[in-house]
């Protein structure tokens, strides 16, 4: 059986977006594959977070892992921090990267671009940090959205330059991308991914959101003046979102859904839309409550890092002794 991982990092609550491009396919891929899936903390520092709200929203990402039907007998569940392996060997990594290829990953250039003030080292360093995240379990299958590719190939080309260098250690991974979902836009501005950063807080739906504030969000979607529905992401992009995560939420194709709607208008399709995702939220949000109210948090976290330890440091012991860091 191959092996899958992934994680997300919750600086702030997981939204919609997170579970139709990650979360939802977490769950199907679980009887498929070997899955890893991490809480990735580590790379929340990479900007300050408030200590207290930080807690909040790792405790809360791992109850929506399980609300959202991982399980922690099938898929490995592990807070990041939790394996200090990850840390070593991101230093390591981060020693076989160039300068140059650093620069270019898009977060740490967005940002000198647009001159922002206070970038840390860890926003320049932490593709490196990333790579070890996937190199450690010989992950043979990296699940990214688009947006992320950049980083995958970046741990290939990690995962090559040392095996070349030290001869065969790591397992080049594959990025795959889900075909409908993997970048689910704005509500307020279609040309924006959602985000958690969202300003004014309309265009992204939380997990956790009220039912009635979150169909509010979709009933206020833009939309365009086409007046007529049809898949088309240049000329209607948000008419394009809202099939998206309609298709994402039912599993029925875009092109049915589309061929349903010809002689029917935009607000019946944010009726069906919110329907959908209040209907979701509704089965998440139960099973959520549920699982911050019992111990199951701090069992599977438990279990899981005892997995995940000794996988790891059985990798970061070889990559050491390959180095001629370990003496013995």
């Amino acid at each position: 059986m191959k092996r899958m991982l992934s994680g997300i990092k919750p600086t702030g609550q997981m939204h919609l977006g997170n579970y139709i491009g990650a979360l939802r396919n977490f769950v199907n891929y679980q009887d498929d594959y070997q899955l890893f899936v991490f809480i990735a903390n580590l790379h929340c520092v990479t900007v300050y977070q408030q200590p207290a709200q930080l807690r909040k929203n790792l405790k809360d990402a791992i109850a929506l892992y399980l609300a959202c039907g991982l399980d922690p007998d099938k898929c490995t569940i592990f807070l990041q921090s939790d394996v200090f392996a990850h840390a070593q060997l991101g230093w390591l990594l981060t020693c076989q990267s160039y300068m140059g290829e650093l620069s270019r990953m898009t977060q740490f250039k967005e940002k000198s671009q647009k001159k922002e003030d206070g970038i840390t080292a860890g926003i320049f360093t932490y593709p490196c940090l990333m790579a070890a995240d996937i190199l450690l379990y010989d992950a043979d299958i990296v699940p990214v959205g688009q947006d992320q590719k950049q980083h995958v190939e970046l741990a290939r080309n990690l995962a090559e330059r040392f095996n070349n260098r030290y001869s065969d250690t790591f397992i080049v991974p594959e990025p795959v991308s889900p075909k409908v979902g993997s970048r689910i836009m704005s509500l307020s501005d279609p040309s924006k991914k959602m985000s958690k950063s969202d300003e004014t807080n309309k265009g992204c739906i939380y997990l956790l959101d009220d039912l009635n504030v979150a169909r509010k969000k979709i009933t206020s979607a833009v939309t365009d003046m086409v007046g007529k529905v049809n898949y088309d992401k240049i000329n209607q992009p948000g008419i394009s979102n809202l099939l998206e995560i309609l298709s994402a939420l039912t599993n029925e194709s875009i092109d049915s859904i589309v061929n349903r709607y010809q002689d029917k208008g935009y607000g019946q399709l944010k009726g069906e839309v919110a329907d959908a995702v209040c209907q979701c939220l509704a089965t998440i949000q139960d099973k959520y409550h549920q699982i911050v109210d019992s111990d199951i948090i701090e069992s599977t976290l438990k279990k899981g890092a005892e997995v995940a330890n000794k996988i790891a440091y059985k990798k970061l012991k070889k990559v050491q002794k390959k180095m001629g860091i370990d003496i013995f």
